[in-house]
C-alpha cells in the first residue's frame, strides 16, 4: 500500500499531495479579515445583487476607458443604465477578460445562474425578490467563509445611528473600527467630537487626549471591534510632528494596546488622481516601509496588521514581518487582488514567513463578491502551497493530511483569530 492510501505522503507522492492539498484549501472555512460588507440591520450599506457587482468601482474604472459616454453622463443615470452600459460595453462588445469582469460571471455561476444566455434581465429577476438572510447563508457557504470582519465608520452619518440604536456585532458579521478621519483630518473631527459631548480642541490639549482615548473606548466597547485600523496615504510617516503623529502616539496606540488589540494599516493609496472617476479614482504609489518598522520597534507590546497596496513594496514587508513578532501582513489588497499577484505575493510569503500569515481577504463591497474572490484565490493558495510541501518532500520530510490540514487551517483564519486576541 502506498503511504498516501493512509495520509501520509512522501518524495514520491507528488501527484496526490497536490491533490489532497487543492482539496482541503477548497474545503477548509475561512473567516474574511477585511471586507466592506454591513450585516442585514445595517439596511442598503449592505450592497448585494447584480446591478451592484456590475457598477463596482472596478468596472466603471474599466468601462470609462472604452465607452463613447462622458464622466458627467454616466453619473446622471441611474445605477441600473449603468449597468447596462457596463454590461454592453465590458460583457457584450468585449470579451470580459478582466479579473472584474471574470469575478461578476464566476459569483453569478456559483449561484446557479446560466452565465453563457447573456441575460442580465433574467439575472436581476433572480435577485428581485430573493431573501437577504438566506440568501447571505447561501453566498457564505459558497464560499466557504464562516465569517467576515466589516468596515466600521463611527463618523459615517449613515452607519452610526445604527450602532447608538444598539446593533450588536453577529456571528457572521464582525467589526472593525475605521479611524481614518480621526488621524487624517483632525480640525473636523475635533469639531464633530465636541458635538458629540466630548471637550477636545484644535490644540491636542492633555484633555483632548484625555477625551478622543474616551471616544476609542466608547467605540471600542459599543462594537466589540477585532482591531482598529486606516487607509494611509504613500507619504505617511512616523514619527512626525503632526497632529496625526500625536494622535496616534498618545491615543490611538495606548489604547490599543490597553485593549490588547491589533491597529491595521493599509498604507499606499493615493487618493483621487481622477476625482471624476469618484470611488474609482484612487490610485497607487510606493510607500516607505522605515516607518511600519519604526513602530513596530518602539512599541514592541502593540500589534500591527499591515497590508500595503504597491507591488514594489511586497518584498519589504515581508523582510520586515520576519523582524518584528508584533507584525502581521495580511491580505493582497486592491490592485494586488488579481491571479498573477496573489501568485507572486503567496510565494514570496511562504517562502519568507513559512505559515505565520494571513494570506488573504476579500476588500468584499458587494456581498457576492466573497464568492470569486475567495475561490480565485484559494485556487492559487492551493496551487503554490502544495508546491512547497513537494518540495518539502524531497527533502525526505513526509507530510500528513492531518499537518496539511493544521496548516490551512492557520492560513485561512487561525493565525489571525491568534493575532486579534
Amino acid at each position: 500500500m502506498n503511504e498516501h492510501l493512509s495520509g501520509v505522503f512522501g518524495a514520491q507522492d507528488t501527484l496526490a499531495l497536490e491533490s489532497v492539498v487543492a482539496r482541503i484549501v477548497a474545503e477548509t472555512p475561512a473567516t474574511d479579515v477585511h471586507t466592506h460588507l454591513f450585516a442585514p440591520p445595517f439596511g442598503e450599506l449592505l450592497l448585494y445583487g447584480v446591478d451592484e457587482l456590475l457598477t463596482y468601482h472596478y468596472l466603471v474604472a474599466e468601462v470609462m476607458r472604452v465607452a463613447s459616454v462622458g464622466y458627467d453622463a454616466f453619473w446622471a443615470m441611474d445605477k441600473q443604465a449603468q449597468a447596462d452600459l457596463i454590461w454592453k460595453e465590458l460583457f457584450i462588445e468585449r470579451a470580459p477578460i478582466s479579473e472584474a469582469c471574470r469575478g461578476v460571471l464566476a459569483s453569478l455561476k456559483s449561484l446557479g445562474l446560466d452565465v453563457s444566455s447573456r441575460n442580465l434581465a433574467s439575472f436581476r429577476e433572480y435577485f428581485n425578490d430573493i431573501g437577504i438572510e438566506s440568501h447571505i447563508e447561501n453566498v457564505f457557504r459558497l464560499a466557504r467563509i464562516e465569517s467576515v470582519v466589516m468596515t466600521n465608520d463611527p463618523f459615517d452619518d449613515a452607519e452610526r445611528p445604527i450602532w447608538l440604536d444598539g446593533y450588536k456585532s453577529s456571528t457572521f458579521f464582525h467589526a472593525a473600527l475605521r479611524i481614518d478621519p480621526l488621524l487624517l483630518n483632525w480640525p473636523s473631527t475635533c469639531s464633530r467630537l465636541k458635538g458629540w459631548g466630548y471637550e477636545t480642541d484644535a490644540l491636542l490639549s492633555k484633555t483632548t487626549v484625555e477625551e478622543v482615548r474616551r471616544f476609542l473606548d466608547d467605540w471600542l466597547y459599543r462594537t466589540k471591534a477585532l482591531y482598529m485600523a486606516a487607509s494611509l496615504s504613500p507619504d505617511f510617516t512616523y514619527p512626525q510632528e503632526s497632529a496625526s503623529g500625536t494622535l496616534l502616539e498618545q491615543c490611538v496606540l495606548p489604547v490599543a494596546r490597553e485593549c490588547g488589540i491589533p491597529f491595521a494599516m493599509m498604507i499606499g493609496v493615493e487618493r483621487q488622481i481622477n476625482p471624476a472617476l469618484r470611488l474609482a479614482g484612487d490610485s497607487v504609489c510606493k510607500a516607505d516601509i522605515r516607518s511600519v518598522e519604526r513602530l513596530c520597534a518602539r512599541y514592541p507590546e502593540n500589534k500591527f496588521m499591515v497590508t500595503m497596496l504597491a507591488r514594489e513594496n511586497q518584498h519589504e514587508l515581508c523582510v520586515a514581518a520576519r523582524k518584528f513578532r508584533n507584525m502581521m501582513p495580511f491580505g493582497c489588497w486592491w490592485f494586488l487582488n488579481t491571479p498573477g499577484f496573489i501568485d507572486e505575493i503567496t510565494r514570496m510569503r511562504l517562502e519568507l514567513l513559512g505559515l505565520s500569515m494571513t494570506p488573504q481577504h476579500s476588500d468584499s463591497r458587494v456581498l457576492e463578491q466573497v464568492i470569486y474572490k475567495w475561490e480565485h484565490s484559494r485556487a492559487i493558495i492551493g496551487r503554490v502551497l502544495a508546491e512547497k510541501y513537494v518540495d518539502l518532500a524531497t527533502t525526505g520530510w513526509t507530510i500528513t493530511e492531518a499537518e496539511i490540514r493544521r496548516d490551512v487551517q492557520r492560513l485561512l483564519g487561525g493565525n489571525f483569530w491568534e493575532f486579534v486576541k
